[in-house]
């Protein structure tokens, strides 16, 4: 059966849905990285979790997983694909919204901060890919 959508952001939604994948996918945009160098950098999500996010991104061709070495243990890195890498505008905009919804909080008088504000992640893949 052929899938429907209404709208396309229901297309988009699928892909990149929820809480973790939009996070993982602006750690990727710094580059390659290991499973746990993502699990650092992302300290609330659960490793099964993660494992589940990247196979899921994986298959929807967003990642990529490469394994290096012929024998155990191995090294495993996940990387965007050149289809990945075009979420990049979608998710800088994101959080640039989001940004603006922490300055709106805070002047509203509700205490909020962003731990790493200087994170760009996104922002070198769209000066790449234009």
């Amino acid at each position: 059966m052929a899938k429907t959508y209404n709208i396309g952001v229901e297309a988009t939604l699928e892909v990149i849905g929820g809480k973790w994948k939009p996070i993982i996918l602006c750690h990727l945009g710094k580059g390659q990285q290991r499973s746990s160098e993502l699990r650092r950098e992302i300290p609330d999500i659960t490793q099964k979790m993660l494992t589940q996010q990247l196979r899921e991104l994986e298959g929807d061709g967003i990642i990529v997983r490469h394994v290096h070495g012929t024998k155990a243990p191995f090294c495993v890195t996940y990387d965007l694909t050149a289809f990945g890498k075009t979420l990049g505008g979608i998710l800088v905009q994101m959080s640039v919204w989001g940004e603006r919804r922490i300055e709106q909080l805070n002047e509203a008088g509700e205490p909020v901060e962003i731990l790493n504000p200087d994170h760009s992640g996104y922002a070198d893949i769209l000066n790449q890919v234009g």
